[in-house]
């Protein structure tokens, strides 16, 4: 059994993880929501809110955690 070690990760670089991954994810979720009650316009704004928060979120960490 192997452990990670993680202890030189950073609490702002564990922090802005989790807020993103929150942030991303909960728009993908919530733009397939959209799609199933046929709301295809928010969907599609809410999968595009996705994608601008993930490239937001690598100019960040390639910014500032590089």
């Amino acid at each position: 059994m192997s452990l990670v070690d993680v202890s030189s990760v950073s609490a702002t670089l564990f922090i802005l993880g989790v807020v993103f991954l929150l942030l991303i994810f909960g728009l993908l979720s919530f733009g397939i929501l959209r799609m199933f009650q046929q709301r295809f316009r928010a969907g599609w704004i809410s999968f595009a809110g996705a994608i601008v928060s993930f490239v937001g979120f690598m100019l960040i960490l390639n910014k500032w955690f590089l």
